[in-house]
C-alpha cells in the first residue's frame, strides 16, 4: 500500500508527467527513484489487466532505484533518465531475473547471457528497468492472420483507448506508456513496428536511421532493417531517450556511422519555429485509396496546422514507386539467418537452438501456440538461411534503390522537400527498406476516439530536423490526452 504523500501524487500527478516533471522532483528532494518506481508498479498493478501490455516486472527495479537515489545525493544525476523507469519489448536482451521471449511460449524460460548494447547505455544513464513489454509475437512475422498485439506467452494487447487497434509489433510498449505504466519504453521497428502503435496509442515515436542505436542483443528480423527506437507521450521524453541510446557498438558494424549525431545539442531541437519556412512533402498516392475519409479529412486538418506553423506543403508529389513494389522478400530471407544466429548463441542450456526447434515446439503445443497458425515461420524456414539465394539479393538491391535512391532521394530532391508527412504509418515500408528515420507525433483522435497521429520521414540521420518539425506540430495543437 502506498503512503498518503504517494496516493496524492499519484491520483493528481503520475498521469501524463514527463521526464523533465520527474527529474525536478527528484532534484527538490519531493520524489525519490524508488517512490517513483513504487508508484509506476502500483499502477501497473491496477490498470495492467485491462491492457495486459506488460509481461512481467523487474524484481530488482526497487532496489536499483534505491541505489540510484543514494548516488544522486553523493554525486548527482548522470543524466535525464536518473532514476526514470523504462520499460523494455520483450526481444530485448537483460542480463537479470526477467526472460527475453519475444512473445513465444517456446522461449517463455529463456534468460539472455547479457544485456543487450542498448540495456547497457540504459543502465550507464541511470534508467530503472522496470519491466519487459508484451509483443506481437515473433515481431508479426509469425502468421499473416495474427491480430496485433497478441502473443502465446502474453495473450493480446488492448489499446487503452477503446476497441480499436492497438497496432503492432511493439503493442505492449506503446498502450503501457499511452496507459501511464511508465514515463518511456524502448520498442523495435522492422517495417512500421514503432510508428504503428504509436499512432494508434496517441504517443511519440521515433524509428532512427538504421546504425543510429545498436541491435547487438535484441531477437532479430532482419540484419537490414531492424532498429531499436523510443516511444514517449511527448516528443522531449522520446528526444531525450534517444539522445541517451545512439553510439557505436564494434558488434554491429552499421553504428559506425553514428558518429554523424555526435555533437548535437538535442534540446536545442525542441523549437517551436522549426517549421518556418520548411518544405514537406505529401505523397497521395501512397494513402489516398487505403485510408478512410475521416482519417483523410483528419489528415488535411492537420496539414493546415502545419502551414500555420510556416511549412510549405508540396502536395501530391509523386515518389516514383508504391509500397507494395517493396514486398517483403527481404525479410523472408533474413529471418531465419538472423534468428538462427541469435539462437545458436545462447547459452547451451536453451534447447531452442534454431528457428525450426520453434516450429517443432510450437507443433507440439498446438492448442496454446497457433491460435493463429505459423504460416509465415514456416514459410521463412524453407529458404536456405544462407542469404545466398537470387531472389534475396535482387530483393534487397532493388528495394534499396527504390526506397532511398528514388522515393526517399530522388523525388525529394526533385521537389526541393525537406521530409515527407504521412498520416499514421502510412510509407513507413521506404523508411524501413532505406534505413531512413521518421518520427510519429499524435494529431487528433476519429469521433469514435481512436488516436491518429502524422508520421515525418526523410533521409538518413536527419533525426534532429524531424524531431524540430514533430515538436513545433506537437506543441502548436496539443492534441494527445490520456485514455
Amino acid at each position: 500500500m502506498l503512503n498518503d504523500k504517494l496516493k496524492k501524487f499519484q491520483s493528481e500527478q503520475l498521469d501524463e508527467t514527463t521526464i523533465s516533471a520527474l527529474q525536478e522532483k527528484m532534484d527538490s528532494g519531493e520524489l525519490t527513484s524508488e517512490e517513483i518506481t513504487l508508484m509506476y508498479m502500483d499502477m501497473i498493478s491496477r490498470r495492467n489487466k485491462n491492457v495486459n501490455a506488460v509481461l512481467e516486472l523487474n524484481l530488482q527495479a526497487v532496489q536499483i532505484a534505491r541505489a540510484l537515489d543514494v548516488e544522486r545525493a553523493v554525486k548527482g544525476p548522470r543524466s535525464l533518465l536518473h532514476g526514470i523507469p523504462v520499460l523494455l519489448k520483450d526481444n530485448m536482451g537483460t542480463k537479470d531475473r526477467m526472460h527475453t521471449s519475444c512473445g513465444s511460449l517456446a522461449f517463455k524460460d529463456f534468460y539472455a547471457a547479457e544485456d543487450s548494447f542498448l540495456v547497457k547505455k540504459l543502465r550507464a544513464a541511470g534508467a530503472v528497468i522496470l519491466g519487459k513489454t508484451n509483443m506481437t509475437e515473433w515481431a508479426n512475422f509469425m502468421s499473416d492472420r495474427m491480430t496485433n498485439g497478441w502473443s502465446s506467452r502474453g495473450g493480446q494487447v488492448n489499446n487503452p483507448y477503446g476497441l480499436f487497434d492497438v497496432g503492432g509489433s511493439s503493442s505492449g510498449a506503446g498502450a503501457g506508456i499511452a496507459a501511464n505504466l511508465a514515463v518511456v519504453a524502448i520498442g523495435t521497428e522492422t517495417t512500421g513496428s514503432i510508428l504503428n502503435p504509436s499512432a494508434q496509442n496517441s504517443l511519440v515515436g521515433i524509428k532512427p536511421t538504421v546504425g543510429a542505436i545498436s541491435r547487438t542483443g535484441v531477437i532479430p528480423l532482419s540484419y537490414t532493417q531492424d532498429t531499436p527506437g523510443p516511444m514517449a507521450r511527448t516528443v522531449k521524453d522520446a528526444t531525450i531517450t534517444f539522445s541517451l541510446l545512439i553510439g557505436h557498438d564494434p558488434e554491429d558494424p552499421v553504428t559506425e556511422e553514428a558518429v554523424r549525431l555526435d555533437g548535437v545539442d538535442w534540446m536545442s531541437l525542441l523549437d517551436t519555429a522549426a517549421l518556418e519556412g520548411v518544405r514537406l512533402g505529401v505523397a497521395r498516392a501512397i494513402f489516398e485509396r487505403e485510408a478512410s475519409t475521416e482519417r483523410m479529412s483528419l489528415f488535411d486538418i492537420a496539414l493546415k496546422e502545419l502551414e500555420a506553423a510556416g511549412a510549405i506543403i508540396i502536395d501530391d508529389i509523386d515518389l516514383g514507386t508504391m509500397e507494395n513494389d517493396l514486398g517483403y522478400n527481404v525479410l523472408l530471407y533474413e529471418f531465419k539467418a538472423a534468428l538462427n544466429a541469435y539462437l545458436g548463441k545462447t547459452p547451451a542450456a536453451n534447447p531452442i537452438r534454431t528457428l525450426s526447434d520453434v516450429i517443432r515446439f510450437n507443433n507440439e503445443h498446438a492448442e496454446e501456440t497457433l491460435k493463429f497458425g505459423q504460416v509465415m515461420l514456416e514459410k521463412v524456414e524453407r529458404t536456405s538461411g544462407t542469404l545466398t539465394e537470387r531472389a534475396y539479393i535482387e530483393a534487397f538491391i532493388r528495394n534499396r534503390h527504390l526506397a532511398g535512391e528514388i522515393a526517399l532521394g530522388k523525388a525529394l530532391e526533385e521537389h526541393n522537400v525537406q521530409a515527407l508527412v504521412f498520416p499514421q504509418d502510412h510509407g513507413c515500408s521506404f523508411g524501413a527498406a532505406a534505413g531512413y528515420p521518421s518520427i510519429t507525433v499524435p494529431g487528433a483522435y476519429s469521433d469514435a476516439g481512436e488516436p491518429f497521429g502524422i508520421t515525418f520521414s526523410g533521409k538518413a540521420f536527419t533525426e534532429p530536423e524531424l524531431i524540430g518539425y514533430a515538436y513545433a506540430f506537437e506543441q502548436r495543437v496539443n492534441a494527445r490526452r490520456k485514455p
